[in-house]
């Protein structure tokens, strides 16, 4: 007889959660929040590019002054990682525009395709990077104005470290796994920028070669961001999802009252907001409208379970019953097709 009891209070501490913080789940409010966690992303993201901007064109004037290839190997990150703001601001643009009858999701993935063309961007830095740098070990130059090097290595620290706390803090405010990626990118070339006072240093005990294997070692620090980028990008155009969340919905739907059980649960990331699918086991004698309402009861938990989600279609299948064929018999020759 406590279960009972626990769920009545358990109902009436969400009525009040709900008199205190009232919320709702009608579409005009999705897209409100929508819009407005789009508008923050773009904050953070103009933000950023104009400290990262800043900080790039400081050190590209330190770099024709100076003749440093590892400087130069910065320079080209923290370039690359500036205009990671442009495909990223177009997106979350995009992501704004209503669903339409060709694009029934919305534009959501369209961040996805930012991500790719993120990926291919570090991809050129790093090139860039290890080609200069390798021209300058074949044929080595002595690095002037050895202190201003250092001075835009500190700069390029600061500002990346700067813009990196920015970008994940806003990026998991938001649920943007590609603006908390690219803060993470930011934080790397901040101790990338840390290296080329390695290289200063050795350029100042006279050590010509110090600057090009800075520089190597910056452009294999660039291949390790563009190996992890490119892994969080693809598993996000592969629909991929953290495992913890399927878990989470599949424990706030056992929780609901009139579920007996969980079937089918999909979860899908469209830009940086969340779909689910999911069909959950009713009682065989339930009514249509008693199963409406459990589905509906459903979709409400985990609305409130799952971060970031924004729409769930969830399905009530049947219980089985002793000797009643398969109710999606109908559907069998199609599975697999």
């Amino acid at each position: 007889m406590s279960h009972p009891h626990h769920h009545r209070h358990h109902s009436l501490g969400h009525r009040l959660s709900h008199l205190l913080k009232p919320h709702s789940h009608d579409t005009a409010d999705k897209v409100d929040s929508a819009l407005e966690s789009s508008a923050r992303g773009m904050r953070a993201l103009w933000v950023s590019l104009a400290v990262l901007g800043a900080t790039a064109l400081l050190q590209a004037v330190v770099v024709v002054l100076s003749g440093s290839v590892a400087l130069l190997g910065d320079t080209a990150h923290n370039t690359a990682d500036a205009l990671t703001a442009v495909p990223l601001g177009i997106a979350f643009v995009l992501g704004r525009r209503a669903a339409n009858r060709r694009f029934t999701y919305g534009y959501g993935r369209a961040e996805d395709l930012a991500g790719l063309v993120i990926v291919l961007t570090i991809a050129v830095s790093a090139v860039l990077a290890g080609w200069v740098a390798v021209d300058r070990l074949l044929d080595p130059r002595p690095v002037e104005h050895v202190p201003a090097v250092a001075v835009a290595a500190l700069v390029g620290f600061a500002g990346n470290e700067w813009v990196a706390r920015y970008r994940i803090r806003i990026g998991r405010e938001i649920g943007s796994a590609a603006l908390v990626a690219d803060g993470l990118h930011a934080r790397t070339d901040g101790f990338t920028s840390l290296a080329v006072l390695l290289g200063a240093g050795g350029a100042a005990l006279g050590w010509e070669l110090a600057d090009p294997v800075v520089g190597l070692a910056i452009t294999a620090a660039i291949l390790l961001v563009l190996r992890d980028a490119a892994r969080e990008v693809f598993r996000r155009v592969l629909d991929a999802v953290d495992p913890a969340l399927v878990d989470r919905a599949e424990q706030a739907l056992l929780e609901v009252p009139g579920v007996r059980g969980v079937g089918e649960l999909r979860l899908r990331w469209i830009g940086h907001r969340l779909r689910a699918e999911v069909a959950v086991v009713v009682d065989d004698e339930t009514t249509v409208r008693r199963a409406h309402a459990v589905a509906v009861a459903a979709e409400h938990a985990l609305l409130h379970a799952v971060p970031r989600l924004t729409a769930a279609l969830v399905h009530a299948d049947p219980a089985p019953a002793p000797g009643e064929a398969d109710p999606h018999e109908a559907l069998a020759h199609h599975v697999g097709t």
